[in-house]
């Protein structure tokens, strides 16, 4: 069947598929066998179809003695076809589609103009950030007769993109955010890129833009009628130009909000915006500009204006109270965030219980009998075991939930919720070793249930942005051969990170291996549900009896180790044990010597207890040209060592050499397999350096708080033994957190500096066990209790280690365990 004919697919098809972990509703779902660089969706056919997933869309003839049941539409193009059915389905609708493209605010933009506009329209919009090429159709398929607004965002990362996606959406209203150096790479320049995007509108009504944003690089009024229809109407707003229809002639700031005098039909009026950064400001603008083609009052805009506040646009996993875990999304309720909220839940839970606190959901246009059995078909398929329902309209729909859910429980309010429990411990009974996901709408206060559950700590965080993670993920397996297997190394705490969070992240994208250092950092990973095989690096007698007990792998690295596992595992009547073999290249750490491999070769064939997994051995300086002569070097030992153990083993078995580093700069290195350590945290110098458009995403940030402001005169000093010297009156912060944190007692006296309100200031003084001191005498606006960065995207944990005179290896791994971990996914 032709992509074209897609349209022609079961009027019981409600829902499509594209991940066969996140099936809900089998018997209504279209899953599109979709294939990229690494994963080809046509492989997970067998499972989708296992969970009750009848209908496909292929690009390849499948058995369908495999699939008795199953029907397939054969199309040219997967992708393609997915697009085809949004845009027909899209075609149905006549209600007005809010198009939102530009380099910065598009998600921002999108929710706020979600909550401005729902007192007058039922919106559907897209999820999170979903804008590209797969993100869109799937967006714009949640479009029902219901709804009478959609706003959807259009996300490029090249030319010649946004045509299919301007066949998707059709949007009869269009929004530039702006034009900066996101994506920049794909472009020749900025005018190409402000171009390609403005492709998205030329069948709209009305376009809204900021003139300055884009004047230097287009005049679109004069350019009009060659790049849209004669009846498309420009609204833009600016600070610059004086043509613009709203024009800002003065801005003052007073307290939390701003100001903002403007002229607009050459009235003169005023409007106060709940932000003083830029970029809240410009985005207000925009949002008023469309309420203003949408003929809202200007008193009621800025009813509504005063309501907005900063988003919080990614999930955030806490520790709590009685060994829990609170996932906290409290700012917004529609069916698509809870599903996605839902998936992650299922995702970081494992095993263990899960728990949801639900808001009544609002607006949605849904009858409010079918939206709640919705919602406990979700909760049912995703086998959470407790519900607090909060809300009027979920208490009176209390009924559906009792078949779906074994633990129910419903309050009127927040208020009464907390009433209750709130002034006592958290009880055992109501959480104890579950995760917790808090789903509210904005206005009934989940954060204060958020702040009873969540554990009490110092206000030194570690966050973890799993996203960034993933990206990096993607980043590397880019550079992969299809078929090469890929061990994520998460030992020492995941390099201080956290070890199950991070290993069900990758056990979750499907990564081949992992890799601890000791055999209880394996137990733990067991015991958080963790399925994958796991290699244990460094191993001693001690450790046998738990390997055996939680499939654990070991590293053999000598003929010692090798004859103790050897003899414990006939002893205990095992064969066929699966073990790595550990060769010495040219690190001289751990390893067996390439003219070992005979003998060994000889004693695994004889004995018959173990079995070889991988043989690997270690880089010694696979990031720096100077040493890819002895890279090479290595390359060849390992090679004929594994050529002599192949004489003996008959059975094939993985290698592997490379590192993150080696993973980009020695690719011929790939082998069966690669090990990606570092790199996942976003550090690799060797990548960066060699190939700027590879860019890794910062995952870790250590953040802390301000404790102290003071005035301190000249000639003072600060700290122990007087060695922070003032040369001036200065201002003082003291931040809670010290070496016993993990931050270095070497970035004291100016060597070390933070990032507060976009500005670097100095450590002064010796870093003390709990707390140090920064001068922020530079830095006027900042007060006690604002966030301070010690390192991230701000503060690059690569620089932090050179001021150290470190490696970023001990920066991360030196943050200590009392420093909390927060993992967020935006």
């Amino acid at each position: 069947m032709d992509a074209e004919n897609i349209v022609n697919i079961p009027h019981s098809i409600e829902h499509i598929i594209i991940d066969s972990r996140k099936i809900i509703f089998p018997k209504s779902s279209l899953f599109f066998a979709l294939s990229g660089p690494r994963r080809d969706g046509h492989q997970y056919i067998a499972e989708a179809y296992e969970k009750g997933v009848r209908y496909f869309v292929v690009n390849r003839n499948i058995h369908s003695s495999l699939y008795p049941e199953a029907h397939f539409l054969v199309v040219r193009d997967v992708l393609t076809a997915l697009q085809t059915l949004a845009a027909t389905h899209r075609a149905q609708f006549d209600y007005p589609v809010i198009g939102i493209t530009g380099s910065n605010g598009k998600t921002v933009v999108k929710e706020w103009l979600y909550q401005l506009l729902s007192p007058e329209f039922n919106i559907v919009r897209s999820p999170r950030s979903y804008n590209s090429q797969i993100g869109v159709p799937l967006s714009v398929w949640q479009m029902k007769p219901t709804h009478t607004l959609g706003i959807f965002e259009a996300g490029i990362s090249t030319s010649k993109e946004m045509p299919l996606l301007t066949a998707i959406i059709q949007p009869t209203i269009g929004i530039l955010t702006n034009i900066g150096e996101a994506h920049k790479e794909g472009f020749v320049d900025n005018k190409e890129k402000l171009l390609e995007k403005l492709q998205l509108f030329p069948l709209c009504q009305f376009l809204i833009y900021c003139e300055d944003h884009v004047a230097e690089y287009l005049d679109i009024d004069a350019n009009k009628h060659t790049l849209f229809h004669d009846q498309l109407m420009l609204f833009s707003w600016g600070r610059e130009y004086d043509y613009a229809d709203v024009y800002i002639t003065g801005e003052i700031y007073e307290g939390p909000n701003t100001i903002v005098s403007f002229l607009f039909q050459e009235e003169p009026h005023q409007i106060i915006v709940p932000f003083t950064d830029n970029a809240s400001i410009d985005n207000c603008m925009t949002c008023l500009c469309v309420m203003l083609v949408l003929d809202i009052d200007l008193p009621t805009i800025q009813e509504r204006l005063m309501q907005l506040r900063h988003l919080e646009m990614r999930l955030e996993l806490n520790k709590a109270v009685n060994n829990c875990h609170v996932l906290n999304d409290s700012y917004s309720t529609d069916l698509s965030s809870l599903s996605l909220a839902l998936d992650y839940l299922h995702q970081q839970a494992g095993n263990n219980p899960m728990t949801v606190i639900l808001s009544d959901i609002l607006q949605t246009g849904m009858h409010q009998t079918e939206l709640y059995q919705f919602v406990a078909t979700e909760l049912e398929q995703r086998n959470v075991h407790q519900l607090i329902g909060i809300g009027e309209q979920i208490t009176k729909h209390k009924s559906l939930f009792k078949s779906a859910v074994a633990k129910t429980s419903f309050y009127a309010s927040t208020n009464v919720f907390l009433q209750q429990f709130a002034r006592k411990p958290v009880p055992l009974h109501l959480f104890n070793r579950e995760y917790i996901l808090l789903k509210g709408a904005r206005v009934f206060s989940f954060e204060r249930i958020n702040e009873w559950l969540v554990q009490k700590v110092h206000q030194t965080v570690l966050e973890i942005n799993l996203t960034a993670m993933v990206h990096n993920l993607k980043q590397y397996q880019q550079c992969l051969k299809p078929q090469t297997k890929l061990m994520a190394m998460v030992k020492a705490f995941s390099y201080g990170s956290g070890s199950v969070e991070i290993a069900r992240l990758m056990q979750f994208y499907k990564v081949d291996y992992l890799a601890v250092a000791y055999a209880d950092e394996g137990v733990e990973l067991r015991q958080g549900d963790i399925q994958l095989p796991i290699m244990v690096m460094n191993v001693d007698a001690a450790a046998f009896s738990v390997l055996l007990e939680h499939r654990l792998e070991p590293e053999i690295f000598s003929f010692p180790i090798y004859q103790a596992f050897h003899e414990y595992l006939l002893n205990q009547g095992v064969v066929h044990y699966p073990v790595h073999i550990k060769l010495n290249t040219g690190m001289n750490r751990l390893g067996f010597e390439p003219h070992e491999m005979e003998a060994l070769g000889r004693h695994i064939l004889q004995h018959n207890t173990m079995n070889i997994q991988t043989v690997f051995s270690h880089l010694v300086g696979s990031e720096s040209a100077e040493h890819d002569a002895f890279t090479r070097h290595q390359a060849a030992l390992f090679d004929e060592a594994v050529g002599i153990l192949k004489q003996y083993i008959s059975y094939p078995f993985i290698t592997h050499i490379a590192n993150s580093s080696g993973i980009f700069r020695h690719p011929y290195l790939q082998y069966q397999m690669v090990r990606l350590g570092i790199g996942l945290y976003g550090v690799d110098s060797a990548l960066e350096a060699d190939n700027p458009q590879f860019q890794l995403h910062t995952v870790a940030t250590l953040k802390t708080t301000i404790a102290q402001i003071r005035k301190v005169a000249a000639n003072e000093t600060i700290g122990y033994s007087r060695r922070g010297k003032l040369t001036r009156e200065s201002t003082i912060a003291t931040l809670r957190i010290g070496y016993a944190d993990g931050y270095s007692r070497k970035l004291g006296n100016g060597v070390g500096k933070v990032w507060i309100h976009g500005q670097l200031a100095p450590v002064v003084g010796s870093v003390c066990m709990d707390m140090m001191m920064v001068d922020i005498t530079d830095i006027p606006s900042a007060k006690e209790g604002d966030t301070v960065e010690l390192f991230g995207s701000n503060v690059q944990i690569k620089d932090v280690a050179v001021w150290a005179e470190t490696i970023p290896y001990e920066i991360m791994t030196s943050i200590s365990q009392r420093v909390k971990r927060v993992y967020v996914e935006e």
